[in-house]
């Protein structure tokens, strides 16, 4: 993956960074034993996926113009 720029997009951080945070939210109301908490923190999760798509439907993801994506899309 040398030279590749795979997940270095702004789409792609705030996905993962807001998942990160709904991880972390999550992890802390399951050890207080709290559901509801927990779900909420699953949201959060999801909501980081969502946020990713969308932005990389924005033009902000990862473009294919890398050779390895042209040569896949020509045969």
């Amino acid at each position: 993956m040398a030279g590749s720029s795979h997940g270095h997009t702004p789409a792609a951080w705030t996905g993962v960074i807001i998942a990160f945070i709904g991880f972390c939210v999550a992890g802390a109301f399951m050890v207080m034993a709290q559901p509801v908490g927990f779900w909420a923190g699953m949201g959060i999760v999801l909501l980081g996926g969502v946020v990713g798509g969308v932005m990389r439907m924005m033009g902000l993801g990862q473009k294919d113009e890398h050779p390895v994506h042209q040569l896949a899309t020509r045969s």
